[in-house]
């Protein structure tokens, strides 16, 4: 047996706990699918008299986590404290600088920074891991690096989000309206004190941009994501789209397309979307994550399980562990950095299909003719239009729409159209209908 891997962990949460519980009670399984023992030898967190429930006496503890990476005594650095900049990003540059391997949960640090830490490591010879950073103990990292190597990626979407899920299909079961919900979601604990980033969608795009660079050879490009979230969509949006056939979910999707110009361009988007109910993706319900990528040799491949979670990341994690024990570094996207492209975001308008729209317009004679005017202006083919139901006080009504499939440029252009419509008391919602 050659000699432990020997492990540094900073963040002792409830992912942190879990990787020390599950290195216990898997300790014999593990040590013979990686060929050595894996041996946590220091640990870091905020409060070292809090009780986390495992003994943590055998660890050397470190108060400042970003000094880890300099003790003799470890190989690999695994982090699970997160925040994309700050001790997070220190420990990162520390670790791969002193020539240790290192793992991350940290989907924002890579999204911002992940280009920059892969080229370090690859540059050193260390590996850099991070599985547990996109939909928890889903192995869709691995399964796009390793498994679908062989093929082109054609499309790569997904529900990125346990939160948003949760919060659209117990909508759905429920019919209450999104305050309700989340409000619930918060005392059950599937939703944070400050739900932002998991219902505006910055979750999902920290994701996406990962999984886009995977999938596509490109340079890791966050801040080109085209990001919205859920907190717009109304129990009165679910109920119609049940009627339709659909079901509303929070997809993260890039494809890659030519420019104008000739060269690769990559569309990344999240958004809320109408899913046809005989789609995968309409039966992912609660906080579990689903990505289907489609391959040009494989056809359409399904990603699904908890995405997040005590039990479940710590498997990523120590997935990942595993690997480096085994010595398989290789490249952290798929290819050297030194071949990824810095592709050019994709404009969405030239891309066709169908196309929900929701007005939340004021209750008068002419409102509907004015909606549906722009409609015909702009090019915009109706395949369905309902007025849902009348304001008993002269206030709001909301109209919806379905399009014919069409550019979702002349979607964009009636939208333009009625900006400044002082019958329209809200932006319209616009949801991509995905196909089936």
């Amino acid at each position: 047996m050659s000699a432990p891997l020997r492990i540094a962990l900073a963040g002792l949460g409830t992912v942190g706990v879990g990787v020390i519980r599950l290195l216990a009670a898997n300790r014999d399984l593990v040590t013979t699918r990686a060929g050595r023992p894996l041996e946590i030898v220091s640990v870091s967190a905020r409060d070292r008299t809090l009780d986390r429930g495992v003994d943590l006496s055998g660890y050397a503890w470190e108060d400042d986590m970003t000094v880890m990476a300099a003790r003799d005594d470890v190989d690999v650095v695994v982090e699970l404290v997160g925040g994309s900049d700050g001790p997070a990003l220190t420990l990162a540059r520390n670790a791969i600088a002193a020539n240790k391997h290192f793992v991350t949960a940290n989907k924002a640090m890579i999204a911002h920074h992940g280009l920059a830490l892969a080229d370090a490591s690859e540059a050193n010879g260390t590996a850099l891991k991070f599985e547990a950073a996109v939909a928890g103990g889903i192995p869709v990292v691995k399964g796009l690096r390793e498994g679908a190597a062989a093929n082109a990626i054609e499309q790569i979407y997904g529900i990125l989000n346990g939160t948003a899920n949760y919060i659209l299909s117990t909508m759905e079961a429920s019919g209450a309206d999104f305050a309700t919900t989340l409000k619930d979601a918060q005392q059950l604990g599937y939703a944070e004190a400050d739900p932002t980033f998991d219902i505006e969608g910055v979750d999902a795009a920290h994701k996406l941009a990962i999984l886009a660079a995977i999938s596509f050879g490109a340079k890791v490009d966050f801040d080109a994501v085209a990001c919205e979230g859920i907190s717009r969509v109304r129990a009165a949006d679910i109920a119609q789209a049940d009627a339709l056939g659909y079901v509303i979910r929070l997809i993260g999707m890039a494809d890659v397309a030519e420019s104008p110009s000739g060269a690769p361009a990559l569309l990344q988007q999240v958004k809320p979307c109408l899913v046809p109910k005989g789609h995968p993706l309409a039966h992912v319900t609660g906080a579990t994550n689903a990505v289907v990528a489609e391959g040009n040799f494989s056809g359409r491949l399904l990603f699904q399980g908890a995405g997040a979670g005590d039990g479940p990341t710590a498997s990523a994690v120590v997935a990942d562990l595993i690997d480096i024990a085994r010595g398989e570094a290789g490249s952290p996207f798929s290819v050297p950095t030194g071949e990824l492209v810095a592709m050019e975001p994709a404009e969405s308008g030239e891309r066709t299909g169908q196309t929900y729209l929701r007005f939340t317009v004021t209750d008068r004679p002419g409102v509907l003719a004015e909606i549906t005017a722009a409609m015909r202006d702009a090019d915009v083919s109706i395949e369905s239009l309902i007025q849902q139901g009348r304001a008993n006080d002269g206030g709001e009504v909301l109209v919806a729409m379905v399009t014919h499939d069409g550019p979702e440029r002349c979607v964009e252009s009636a939208i333009e159209l009625l900006s400044g419509s002082e019958s329209l008391t809200a932006p319209p919602l616009v949801m991509k209908i995905l196909e089936e």
